[in-house]
């Protein structure tokens, strides 16, 4: 089943029902007017949700809309909960090895995670604001699982169960902020605007055999200025799957539904930046930080730019017949006025 949010109705948008060609849609809300009215009551709302679904798929409504993607917001416009994980160990570890730090072994059995902004999410077709470029901005192209209510202490099993949709991020980073942030101590802040999501959440059954072992097995693919920068495969080298990364959040809280949880930058283990870059026949990046850290490992300092003004940037995945399964992500970095 596909969901989207449109941007009418409210401050939290209206649910609408997206056809698997994600060509119609059709409002709902004799079931639920929002995304998060539908997940407050999934047991009610999902087999009505999915008849509407299935209705659309195969044209037995005499009307429905034509779905456009630039008219929708983020699935959830704004959420009780947006956390961020790192899931690719790849990734913290590339981190490290740029500034000479050795990766602590805990960092292989206890996932990272952080606590992001989550009342203000934008839209997939939105721009990517920002009032400087000196501030580093950078994409990170993302998986993230949208939550039912789970109690304190929920075991992976019983968080797997608790999955009730999954979207593409864009989990936009100002990477020239992070450094006086993390010194303090206390965790991003600034350097973590706001985040924009696919236009549609599917319900994982929509992946079939590319949704398993708590794993997206799908290339997420990232283009910037039209070029493909990155095809790495969400499933590969992703150490802490969604129901751990689940486990650990709610070890010593309750986690309630419409909570969203991120994988962090999806990241392959690949042989150096010459071996790993798409020109090269890698399998690229998710965003410009790690190319950056390869460039600095290899040749002594970055050479990649981040993200200008006027940049675009588009993150989108795509089934084994080549269709679009969430929609794109395709934000222009704009100077905000």
């Amino acid at each position: 089943m596909k969901l989207a949010t449109l941007k009418k109705g409210g401050r939290d948008g209206t649910l609408v029902v997206v056809n698997r060609a994600m060509t119609q849609c059709r409002a709902v809300p004799a079931i639920a007017r929002t995304l998060q009215a539908a997940l407050d009551d999934w047991d009610a709302c999902e087999p009505q949700l999915r008849q509407v679904y299935e209705a659309l798929n195969s044209g037995a409504f005499s009307h429905s809309d034509p779905f456009d993607p630039a008219a929708c917001h983020s699935p959830l416009p704004r959420a009780f909960q947006w956390a961020d994980g790192s899931a690719y160990v790849n990734h913290v570890e590339l981190v490290r090895r740029a500034r000479g730090a050795e990766l602590p072994a805990e960092f292989w059995t206890d996932p990272l995670m952080y606590q992001g902004g989550s009342d203000a999410f934008v839209g997939p077709r939105d721009p990517i604001l920002a009032r400087s470029e000196d501030w580093g901005i950078d994409l990170e192209g993302e998986v993230a699982v949208i939550t039912g209510d789970l109690t304190m202490g929920a075991t992976p099993d019983q968080c797997m169960q608790a999955i009730r949709l999954l979207v593409l991020v864009n989990d936009v980073s100002l990477r020239n902020l992070i450094p006086g942030e993390l010194a303090k101590g206390f965790g991003f802040f600034q350097s973590k605007p706001a985040s924009a999501f696919s236009p549609v959440a599917i319900t994982p059954d929509e992946l079939g055999a590319d949704w398993r072992d708590g794993r997206v097995h799908r290339p997420l693919t990232v283009h910037i200025n039209h070029q493909l920068f990155g095809q790495p495969d969400a499933g590969t080298d992703m150490i802490f799957n969604f129901p751990q990364l689940l486990a650990h959040m709610v070890k010593t809280r309750d986690v309630e539904a419409g909570s969203i949880i991120g994988s962090g930058t999806v990241s392959n283990k690949q042989s150096g930046l010459h071996g790993s870059s798409i020109a090269n026949g890698g399998v690229g990046y998710c965003c410009l930080a790690e190319v950056r850290m390869y460039e600095a490992i290899e040749t002594g300092k970055p050479i990649s730019d981040f993200l200008k003004f006027g940049d675009t940037v588009r993150i989108e995945m795509f089934d084994r017949e080549g269709q679009s399964i969430f929609g794109a992500i395709d934000q222009r970095v704009q100077r905000s006025v």
